[in-house]
């Protein structure tokens, strides 16, 4: 289980990003929902919390790929791979997120160490 911060530090519509291995993006979006998926572009090494969230769904900053927040499914290339979802709670004033036990789908030339 991964401490991401108090909810109140987290407004609407931002999100933070987790240094984890791999690393973790937490939404919230402008609706009050919040969701965890893996930091990671599958397509190329970009954050996904450097992203813009339109509903329940994130767009990478540097080649448009599009990922659903509920699911982690691509709707939207260059991506073809999905990124994995995690499990989101908030207890006492704390948003936790349980890292999901699926292997990660990372870009070409990352490791979930890091680089190759």
């Amino acid at each position: 289980m991964h401490k991401a911060c108090p909810l109140k530090d987290l407004a609407p519509g931002d999100a933070i990003r987790l240094d984890t291995s791999p690393p973790i993006a937490v939404f919230h979006t402008e609706e009050g929902e919040l969701f965890a998926i893996d930091d990671t572009c599958t397509h190329q090494d970009a954050s996904l919390a450097d992203g813009w969230v339109e509903g329940c769904e994130v767009e990478c900053p540097l080649h448009a790929s599009k990922f659903d927040l509920r699911t982690g499914s691509v709707d939207a290339p260059p991506a073809k791979l999905p990124v994995r979802v995690h499990t989101v709670s908030v207890v006492d004033g704390e948003i936790l997120v349980e890292e999901s036990t699926e292997a990660p789908n990372l870009p070409p030339g990352l490791t979930v160490d890091g680089h190759v």
